[in-house]
């Protein structure tokens, strides 16, 4: 499948609704803790074993970006986005009768490994197009498309609980669920299909001419070679286990939190919870990104790091306490989960250039994989850990909010110690010159 070129007059306005259609349908794995306590319910599992599906998927979205990436910058933005329509609503559909047959495996086959594919495709097939749109405001571009995957739950969390409430919360109910959302996405992501276009040349900043990239350029093998991109894999894998930690377990650790209290969490309450995060999770892949263009991607992590790390303190010593100051926290901790993976684009772009920034970004997506199973990880076999030993409540947690929070001083200091890249690993002009040529002869 051939990119398809914009043709003239087309409007690089076009191209963030296409990368919408997609990143807000597979941001629907956000509301996956909507979907944990009727599993457990239906099939008799426990919580570390009800978050395999996520788990897995957020695995296979970190290898299939690392390995896909330089054929979605080789094939376009039209051929990934089919390959991630195909393989996450196939996903759903797989869930759907392992559901239907009781058989969990079917489940974390479909949910986990193809719709995980589904969703490393999906997210990074409009990412290296829209900078390229962008040039001017690369935070602000991924940030609008990449907001999407923050806001998918905020859709898919109260709808989820609703059709389990319609359609029953046992397996049968959860197939039909499973079903409808397959079917829905398919037809949702299709528009993104048919809308997205690659510019026939790279759009100028207003006022500028156009002219070849300046500054460093370095190609995806050779990024690899260097401290930067190691340092940037340490940032957001820890920036992303601090944050997926509260999100996969989100409704059930709101509902812990205040069992015991006066003024306990409801069902519906706890959903809407998880829609909140979302939102925050949206919002701050906008605002934050947005905010990085005009402070710097390093001043930017500093906040989402240092600033994090306060929150979970606080939550750890006075969260049960207070309701509003619980929910507060946690919203501000998902808007610096969502604003971390939409601003690494852009600080790629700032350290490696546009040369290969899609293929690098898909590389660098492993550090997701590695914190998608090591913060659920973490919360979730704490959790059943202090279960078998009588406690509940929020002692379920203390433990791994300190985790967390020292964690996330890790991320701090290795993004103190990025640097400009060294000009050894940068690809000579000549050679990033014929590449772009051959490139844009190709699509043309």
């Amino acid at each position: 499948m051939s990119p398809p070129v914009a043709p003239p007059g087309w409007s690089r306005w076009l191209v963030p609704p296409a990368a919408l259609s997609v990143h807000l349908s597979i941001g629907q794995a956000y509301a996956w803790s909507v979907f944990k306590p009727p599993l457990e319910s239906a099939l008799g599992l426990s919580g570390t074993q009800s978050a395999l599906p996520f788990q897995l998927g957020i695995v296979m979205l970190g290898l299939s970006a690392a390995f896909g990436g330089t054929l979605v910058e080789r094939n376009g933005p039209r051929w990934a986005m089919t390959v991630a329509l195909i393989c996450f609503s196939s996903g759903f559909l797989l869930s759907a009768l392992g559901a239907s047959l009781e058989q969990y495996w079917l489940i974390v086959l479909g949910y986990g490994f193809v719709g995980g594919i589904g969703l490393g495709i999906g997210y990074i097939s409009p990412v290296s197009t829209l900078i390229k749109w962008f040039p001017d405001r690369p935070g602000m571009a991924t940030g609008i498309a990449i907001m999407g995957f923050g806001g998918g739950a905020l859709i898919a969390s109260p709808w989820s609980a609703q059709m389990l409430e319609s359609f029953g919360s046992d397996s049968s109910g959860i197939a039909l669920a499973f079903l409808v959302h397959g079917l829905s996405y398919a037809v949702f992501m299709l528009l993104g299909v048919l809308l997205v276009r690659v510019p026939r040349h790279a759009p100028e900043a207003r006022g500028t001419a156009r002219q070849a990239p300046t500054g460093p350029q370095v190609s995806a093998n050779q990024a690899l070679r260097t401290p930067q991109f190691w340092f940037l894999w340490i940032v957001l894998c820890m920036n992303v286990t601090a944050g997926i930690g509260i999100l996969e377990k989100a409704a059930p650790m709101i509902t812990d939190f205040f069992a015991d209290t006066s003024t306990p969490v409801s069902v519906t309450a706890a959903a809407g919870f998880v829609a909140l995060l979302s939102a925050a999770n949206m919002a701050g892949r906008i605002g934050w990104s947005s905010t990085s263009d005009l402070i710097g991607r390093k001043n930017i992590y500093r906040v989402y790091l240092g600033v994090g790390a306060a929150m979970y303190a606080l939550i750890a010593l006075f969260g049960d306490s207070s309701k509003p100051l619980f929910v507060l926290c946690a919203l501000v901790i998902l808007s610096f989960y969502g604003g971390g993976f939409a601003t690494i684009p852009a600080y790629l772009k700032d350290l490696f250039g546009t040369y290969q920034v899609g293929a690098i970004h898909g590389r660098l997506l492993t550090a997701w994989s590695t914190a998608g199973v090591l913060g659920p990880l973490i919360v979730n076999w704490i959790a059943d850990r202090q279960e078998e030993a009588g406690r509940h409540g929020a002692s379920l947690y203390g433990l791994s909010f300190v985790i967390m929070i020292g964690l996330l001083v890790v991320g701090f200091v290795a993004n103190e110690l990025v640097r400009p890249v060294d000009p050894r690993h940068h690809v000579p002009a000549p050679k990033e010159a014929a590449d772009v040529q051959r490139q844009q002869s190709e699509s043309a």
